[in-house]
């Protein structure tokens, strides 16, 4: 018989004597408290009943929790409405968790009602059965609504360019297959001329900046259209709603990097030491988190502030990158019956954290580094997706590693990493293999490799 495999349980799986659970509402919450009770020893009691969702009342409970000792109170992750019981109940010192209302669902036959969901949850809590959801510091949560905020309005922005494109092809101008973007200046400014009722193609071509200028004739034909008063109207709404948005995202911007800089292990610092190697000016131990994760290729200095929003700078609610990767779901879920595995699906995480990681998968990809061979190696056997996944995760591993100790510093482990750790030896066996196994008698000699027939390979 095989030996007894040895789980740990985790930190957040242990018996607790008093706890409370919130099943939330947008109205009011069911609260529900488990104790000893005190009549019979060993048993334990419940009390139930219905507090407001308003600032004062949550306050209030937040004392009454406290004179009752209780040691852990657990809050259901519904909607947006769990926010206001988490941050009020944290702010006066209770241990707060929030959980993902998947994990907590009652069992199936038992009768579904807010009474019975609270119970139900703080029974899960004081036997250790609830997984704590990640909400990061109050700092990193401000931050976050800024990125965010920012993320969205680049995003409206972008549509607002492509309903622009939609109308021009409306108008049968088409620009954008010469110009490839319409943001450019030259494009900005034909579409400006046009909106003031210039209809002339050679005078709009004319308008043409820079490398546009050897495409004039290209641009003539795009230009000829029927650009109408109506068509005037309403590009001239779209332009004035991009560059509001424009403003907007430029302000949110600023915004970002002031509450970066109030958080010491994120701001810019500054130090005297030069670092030849990478061209800073900054030690290693002094070097921000911001600065050390655009070091990153594919992580820009947006993306860095994106990965702070989303992660925060305290890895040890991650113990290992391993953690984070799955908390990121960027880790495939592994399926096990009887003999048989199975890759699962990797789960939809969070959008925001997922969506920039998977634009610096694609940036790294192109480059000569060690994430773009990893994504070359990869996608000749599992495809683009699950290519760019795989690159997506290993940066977010890299960033966990420089959160988690700020003295580390990027080294790139070269496109190369791989080739120069071939085993030579092993592949002239799986060589050698390969040829007997086509019919030919194999001797090695040195600088080359000769068959029974005489044919050369020189140089394994």
């Amino acid at each position: 018989m095989n030996e007894p495999e040895e789980i740990s349980d985790a930190d957040h799986e242990q018996l607790i004597e008093r706890v409370a659970a919130i099943d939330v509402g947008k109205e009011f919450g069911k609260v529900c408290v488990r104790l000893p009770d005190p009549a019979r020893p060993g048993r334990r009691i419940s009390r139930v009943w219905d507090t407001a969702a308003t600032t004062n009342a949550v306050l209030v409970l937040a004392c009454r929790l406290i004179e009752l000792g209780v040691e852990k109170v657990t809050v259901e992750s519904t909607s947006d409405y769990w926010r206001i019981w988490f941050y009020l109940l944290e702010s006066q010192g209770l241990d707060v968790q929030l959980v993902n209302a998947r994990d907590v669902k009652n069992v199936p036959g038992r009768p579904k009602t807010d009474k019975l969901d609270a119970v139900w949850l703080a029974k899960l809590t004081e036997k250790g059965l609830l997984r704590p959801s990640f909400v990061p510091p109050a700092p990193i949560r401000t931050l976050r609504d800024y990125t965010r905020m920012r993320t969205d309005f680049v995003r409206e922005a972008t549509r607002h360019w492509q309903r622009l494109e939609k109308l021009l092809e409306d108008a049968l101008i088409k620009v954008s297959a010469v110009a490839c973007k319409l943001d450019t200046l030259s494009t900005r400014d034909m579409i400006e001329a046009l909106i003031r009722g210039e209809r002339d193609p050679e005078v709009l071509a004319d308008l043409a900046r820079g490398r546009m200028r050897g495409r004039r004739a290209a641009l003539v034909e795009a230009l000829t259209g029927q650009f109408d008063d109506h068509h005037a109207e309403l590009a001239r709404m779209l332009l004035d709603q991009i560059d509001a948005l424009g403003r907007q995202i430029d302000t949110l911007t600023t915004r970002i990097e002031a509450v970066i800089a109030a958080i010491p292990a994120a701001g810019t610092t500054e130090g005297t030491p030069h670092d030849p190697d990478h061209g800073h000016t900054t030690s290693p131990a002094e070097l921000a988190a911001i600065e050390r994760l655009d070091e990153i290729p594919g992580i820009s200095r947006l993306g860095a502030q994106i990965i702070l929003a989303e992660v925060g700078l305290d890895m040890t609610r991650f113990p290992t990158a391993a953690h984070l990767t799955s908390w990121a779901k960027l880790t495939p879920r592994t399926i096990q019956s009887g003999a048989t595995h199975r890759a699962g699906k990797t789960g939809k995480g969070n959008p925001y954290l997922k969506g920039l990681l998977g634009e610096a998968a694609a940036a790294a990809a192109k480059t000569d580094t060690f994430l773009g061979e990893r994504y070359r190696r990869i996608v000749k056997r599992r495809g683009k997706l699950k290519a760019l996944v795989a690159v997506a995760r290993s940066i977010l591993v890299i960033v966990w590693h420089l959160l988690a100790d700020p003295t580390k510093r990027f080294q790139d482990l070269g496109a190369d990493y791989h080739t120069t750790r071939i085993d030579k030896g092993r592949k002239i066996h799986n060589l050698v293999r390969q040829l007997q196994a086509l019919g030919q008698t194999v001797t090695l000699q040195t600088g080359g490799l000769t068959t029974q027939d005489g044919g050369v390979t020189p140089n394994l």
